[in-house]
């Protein structure tokens, strides 16, 4: 049966060796790695490119990845398999299909060190709602980029004196590891579990600068438990693994944001580490907190995550599978209380 082909040609202009040489990757892995995930054939002398697929949008979608790719590779010569992903992720989010969409309509965190462009839509929203709002709730699983935005918006803001300084908080909950067997008090013991928010300070703002800015108090590292007690004024706070804290915690934390302050709450309702028997405050926040103005919510999923792709397609295994694993317990529910009808009816 035969099929019907899309093609396209595109001219990469101004033709530049180094960046071509850049975009293609040694042994052409980058262009293998876009014609596996978008399901199209490439060909190339020097930069005039050929694209065929069977499906017209994957075709249009790959010229458009390819122009941006190269004002990339432009700029920074080589393209990282990263890079690749993160245009891809945005090129099944938002259609890069789209020629209109120009460099005026993307949104950018400017910071000492480094731009940082928010992929996709969900993305995009979020940073939009953290600057426009007091409180924001970021849920979603892990690789989804809640956290390290989060740490962006605060640089930013920290650095257009909009606040005076930056706090990250943590619950103290093991999740499977020890705290007692780590080494130094609370605040020292809980530094391991901050680490992601440490690396996204220095990409953005510097070894030295960040060290000099801990000791200063500008930046304060916190356990959840210490916050008790305190208003915080003119401060961007983070609360990092927000499903970890308790109800009496969470409702705590909310009730010390104080006047020209920011705060920004990300966890993973998923991934819970409490207790057995103890509610999630995130999940009863999400619940009480519904529609209460001047209180933004962005939920992420599988299709925002910009890490490796098999972590995508790990996240929606889990959905999947729990997904079948609630459908089973409500058919043996329904199969029980089914059996104790018929009993029922039988002694009648």
């Amino acid at each position: 049966m035969d099929t019907t082909q899309t093609t396209q040609q595109i001219r990469l202009v101004p033709a530049e060796a180094e960046a071509l040489v850049g975009l293609c990757g040694q042994l052409d892995e980058n262009i293998k790695l876009i014609e596996k995930r978008l399901d199209v054939t490439i060909k190339y002398r020097d930069n005039l490119f050929d694209i065929s697929g069977e499906n017209s949008e994957h075709v249009a979608a790959t010229k458009t990845l390819l122009e941006n790719l190269y004002r990339e590779a432009q700029a920074n010569t080589e393209i990282s398999p990263e890079t690749i992903h993160l245009y891809l992720q945005e090129s099944a989010i938002e259609s890069l299909t789209s020629s209109k969409r120009g460099k005026s309509d993307q949104l950018v965190i400017k910071t000492r060190k480094a731009f940082i462009k928010p992929k996709g839509a969900n993305q995009q929203d979020y940073v939009k709602q953290v600057r426009k709002h007091d409180i924001n709730f970021g849920i979603g699983p892990a690789g989804t980029g809640k956290t390290y935005l989060a740490v962006a918006c605060a640089v930013e803001a920290l650095e257009a004196d909009r606040v005076e300084r930056i706090m990250l908080v943590r619950p103290a909950v093991e999740a499977g590891e020890k705290l007692g067997f780590l080494p130094g008090d609370l605040s020292q013991k809980i530094d391991p579990y901050l680490r992601p928010l440490y690396d996204a300070l220095y990409e953005m703002l510097g070894f030295e600068l960040v060290d000099k800015l801990i000791e200063k108090n500008v930046i304060e590292i916190a356990p959840l438990a210490f916050m008790r007690g305190r208003t915080l004024n003119n401060a961007f706070i983070i609360l990092d693994e927000s499903q970890n804290t308790t109800r009496e915690q969470m409702k705590m934390f909310l009730t010390r944001i104080g006047f020209g302050s920011t705060a920004v709450i990300t966890g993973d309702t998923t991934q819970v580490d409490l207790p057995r028997g103890t509610s999630s405050g995130l999940a009863q926040a999400m619940h009480v907190l519904k529609g209460v103005n001047g209180i933004s919510t962005t939920i992420f999923n599988s299709a925002d995550v910009v890490r490796h792709p098999l972590v995508q397609r790990i996240v929606e295994a889990y959905d999947r599978f729990d997904v079948e694993v609630e459908a089973e317990k409500k058919a043996r529910t329904e199969a029980r209380l089914a059996a104790q009808a018929d009993v029922t009816e039988g002694h009648s």
